[in-house]
């Protein structure tokens, strides 16, 4: 059985100018991690943050930031976010040639280790790095850009890689990213999901708060 559902505001949805108001907003909306997508305008054609802004959004915030590294060379990347108040780091399985390194470089540096799946790589891509890890993020957008729809084929994964976690007694927690709202979000927990990255659906809100609210509402 999948652990408690934690959510995880992705602060790239929010406006640009007001990221520490967004912060805030998340936190004393009680959210449980604040989710930052780093993307280089290589892996993803999108730029966003870079470690200067966890930095500054780690001031003001005491929620776990859930440092998601859709960039090239991540283990590049490791230190300077994990420095900056990344308390948990995915790289991605397609962005490293060297995974098992890069992840137990992550734990060394004090994170939580989390490997992340675009949408078409399988979920076997894990098989050899179930020790190494704490999180598995499924992608159920292809990443790169906010509000994209939900691919529901992505369930499927989801569904697999809670029962290869069980098999194994793997005490790790599986995540969910893209298009995940209120009415996703119930499936991805039924499939085994238990981080819930929500960008839109809570910046996107007229009210954050209650769409937080809304959400641990429905994966109670």
């Amino acid at each position: 059985m999948s652990a408690r559902p934690l959510i995880a505001p992705s602060i790239i949805a929010a406006d640009p100018a007001r990221l520490a108001e967004a912060a805030r907003l998340a936190e004393s909306a009680g959210a449980d991690w604040l989710h930052l997508d780093i993307m280089d305008g290589r892996f993803v054609p999108n730029i966003t943050f870079g470690p200067a802004t966890v930095a500054a959004l780690a001031r003001v915030t005491s929620l776990p930031l859930d440092v998601h590294l859709m960039v090239v060379e991540p283990a590049r990347w490791v230190q300077p976010f994990a420095e900056a108040g990344a308390r948990v780091l995915t790289v991605h399985a397609e962005a490293d040639a060297h995974l098992q390194r890069t992840l137990a470089s992550v734990r060394a540096a004090g994170c939580l280790a989390g490997l992340a799946l675009n949408p078409s790589t399988p979920e076997t891509a894990v098989e050899y790095l179930w020790d190494d890890l704490d999180l598995v993020l499924v992608m159920t957008v292809n990443p790169g850009f906010s509000g994209q729809a939900f691919l529901p084929s992505m369930l499927r994964k989801i569904e697999r890689l809670r029962a290869r976690a069980e098999a194994l007694g793997w005490p790790g927690r599986i995540e969910v990213d893209g298009g995940v709202d209120l009415a996703r979000a119930p499936a991805c927990r039924r499939a085994g999901a238990d981080v819930f990255v929500a960008g839109s659906a809570v910046y996107g809100s007229p009210d954050p708060a209650a769409a937080v609210a809304a959400l641990k509402a429905a994966l109670a």
